[in-house]
């Protein structure tokens, strides 16, 4: 009589993802809020132009398109981003007799600007409001993606996730003994936390005929951007006596 020979493979499973009595583990939520001044401002420029045909209401938008992109222009390396955005004709209809008729042609193009100088800003919103049949919205102050204020928030974050954890394990009379996981808030499908808060806003509009002098520039201030971060860690511990 023969017998087979076999191996058993003993599986012991994934990890404790809480720890063991003889390595505890503690998770924590760090988080950081700093204010910073404004990097940049956007604004948004609206063109019109009315006629009672087609080609003079293009030829008026195409002009006061070409005013509003010049003056932008003249202000150099200030504006560091203009665009134009979406342009429209619209025919406004009337009723005549039984039908209906076109009563004139309205046009708009829309424009944006983006300025990395304050200083301008003012001015340049003051005097695009000047123009004929021109609105400006705005200004609308943000940082830059790449700005050094969303790395110190995030540096800070992950410092008061360690200040957490240690205050944790000191009460427990232990201390951290190893870094187990850092996670950002969006790598485990939490709610993303709004990063800042939304600009304050200057609306202004003009139409035909306007002041022969240049108005007063609008004293403009920046508004405080607030840039939030969150991480999860988690860390290993002595154990503690209890």
């Amino acid at each position: 009589m023969t017998h087979d020979a076999r191996t058993e493979t003993v599986n012991d499973g994934p990890p404790v993802p809480y720890g063991t009595p003889e390595v505890p583990r503690v998770a924590v939520r760090g988080e950081a809020r700093i204010e910073v001044d404004p990097e940049i401002a956007r604004i948004a420029i609206s063109v019109s132009a009315r006629g009672t045909d087609r080609r003079s209401a293009l030829e008026d938008l195409t002009r006061r398109n070409a005013a509003a992109l010049d003056l932008v222009k003249s202000y150099g390396e200030a504006v560091e981003k203009l665009e134009t955005g979406t342009f429209s004709i619209t025919p406004e209809l009337t009723r005549h007799g039984r039908g209906e008729r076109i009563r004139a042609y309205h046009g708009r193009v829309h424009l944006s600007a983006e300025l990395g100088d304050f200083t301008v800003l003012g001015e340049l919103t003051t005097r695009l409001a000047d123009l004929e049949l021109t609105r400006v919205e705005g200004p609308w102050w943000a940082l830059r993606p790449d700005s050094p204020a969303h790395g110190e928030a995030r540096r800070q974050a992950v410092r008061e996730a360690v200040q957490r954890a240690g205050e944790y394990a000191g009460a427990l009379g232990s201390s951290l003994a190893a870094l187990v996981e850092l996670a950002d808030l969006g790598a485990e499908n939490v709610a993303p936390v709004a990063l800042a808060a939304p600009g304050g806003t200057m609306r202004a509009m003009a139409y035909d005929g306007g002041a022969e002098e240049s108005a007063p520039a609008l004293d403009l201030e920046p508004q405080r951007q607030t840039v939030y971060a969150c991480v999860n860690a988690r860390f290993t511990m002595t154990p503690p006596v209890l």
